[in-house]
C-alpha cells in the first residue's frame, strides 16, 4: 500500500526560527500570568466580578499559551515504534478538555452575575482602572510579540487571537471601571461580566466543537468528500475511488485513504506516476497532504465511496 509524506515538509518554512518562536510564548506566557495574578488579587479586594472573569479568560489563554509552546516543543521529538504518529494530537487533547472546562466557568460566571445584578455591590473602581490599563498594556505587548508569526502559523495564529480578545476584553473592564467611578454604576461590572463569559461560551463551543470532530477523525468542513472524488476520477487511467476515508490527524496534516480501481492492469511503474497525479491533485486542490492509496483491478469488493469497515 504506497504510502506519501511528500508534502509534509511544505510546512517547514513555518518553524525557520522555532527557538525565537519558543522564547516568544514563553515571554508571553509570563506576561499573561503577571497578569492574571494581579487581576485575581486586584478582583477579590476591589469587589469587581468582571475583573474576575477577565482574569479567569486570561488563565485560559495562559493555559493555551503553555499548550502551544509544550506542543511546539514536542513537535520536534521523532516519531517511534511505540509512537508512530509522535505527539501530533497533545494539543488537541487539551484544546477538547480546556474547551469543556472553560464553558462550565463561563455557565457559572453567568449565573453569579446574574444573581449579583439584582444586588449590586460596591466595587473599588480606582483599582478596577489601573488593573484592566495593566492588562492592556501587557497584552498589547504580546500582541505586537507574535503578531509575525501569526501570519504564519496557525498555532502562533490562534495564541495571537486569545492574545488580542484579551485585550479587548480588558478595554471593556477599563470602560466599565470608568463607569463606575463617574457616575456610580455598579451594574456595569455585572453587565460586562455576562459579555466576557458569553464569549467565553462562543470560544468554547468552537473549539469543543473543533477538537471534537478531529479526535473523531471526521472529515474536514471544508472538504467535499464527493468532490474530491469526482476530481481524482477524471484522471484517465483511473475506473473509480471508492472506501474514502479523510480525517486530520492535526491542524496541519489532513490524510486521505482510499481503493484507486484501474482500467486496466497497470505495472507497478505507471501506478507510480499515476499517484503521482493523484497526490498533486489532492494537495494543490484540496490540500491534502498525506495519501495512502491501495491500488486494485477487476476486485470484487464494495465500490460505495464510504464502506462501512
Amino acid at each position: 500500500m504506497p504510502h506519501n509524506h511528500s508534502h509534509s515538509d511544505n510546512h517547514s518554512h513555518n518553524h525557520a526560527h522555532p527557538d525565537l518562536k519558543g522564547k516568544k510564548l514563553l515571554l508571553s506566557i509570563v506576561l499573561n500570568i503577571a497578569i492574571t495574578v494581579a487581576q485575581v488579587i486586584g478582583g477579590l479586594i476591589s469587589g469587581s466580578l468582571s475583573l474576575l472573569s477577565d482574569a479567569l479568560h486570561n488563565f485560559s489563554d495562559v493555559l493555551s499559551l503553555i499548550v502551544s509552546y509544550i506542543a511546539d516543543r514536542f513537535s520536534k521529538k521523532d516519531a517511534s515504534v511505540s509512537k508512530t504518529f509522535g505527539y501530533k494530537r497533545a494539543e488537541i487533547i487539551a484544546a477538547f478538555v480546556n474547551s469543556v472546562t472553560l464553558i462550565i466557568v463561563a455557565v457559572y460566571l453567568i449565573y453569579e452575575a446574574t444573581t449579583r445584578f439584582f444586588n449590586p455591590h460596591f466595587i473599588e473602581s480606582g483599582l478596577v482602572i489601573w488593573l484592566a490599563i495593566f492588562g492592556i498594556v501587557f497584552n498589547g505587548f504580546s500582541v505586537l510579540l507574535l503578531h509575525k508569526e501569526s501570519k504564519s502559523n496557525m498555532n502562533m495564529r490562534s495564541a495571537y487571537l486569545h492574545l488580542f480578545t484579551d485585550m479587548a476584553a480588558s478595554v471593556a473592564v477599563l470602560i466599565g471601571g470608568l463607569l463606575m467611578k463617574y457616575y456610580e454604576w455598579f451594574w456595569v461590572d455585572s453587565f460586562l461580566t455576562v459579555l466576557i463569559a458569553l464569549y467565553l461560551l462562543v470560544m468554547g463551543y468552537y473549539l469543543l466543537k473543533t477538537s471534537f470532530k478531529v479526535l473523531m477523525l471526521f472529515t474536514p468542513d471544508e472538504l467535499n468528500l464527493e468532490v474530491v472524488n469526482d476530481a481524482v476520477c477524471k484522471i484517465p487511467e483511473i475506473k473509480n475511488m471508492h472506501h474514502i476515508h479523510i480525517w486530520q490527524l492535526n491542524e496541519q496534516e489532513t490524510h486521505l485513504e482510499a481503493h484507486l480501481d484501474f482500467h486496466e492492469d497497470v505495472t507497478l511503474s505507471e501506478f507510480d506516476a499515476v499517484l503521482t497525479k493523484v497526490e498533486e491533485l489532492l494537495y494543490q486542490d484540496f490540500g491534502i497532504n498525506h495519501v495512502t492509496i491501495q491500488p486494485e483491478h477487476q476486485k470484487d469488493d464494495p465500490k460505495d465511496i464510504i464502506v462501512q469497515d
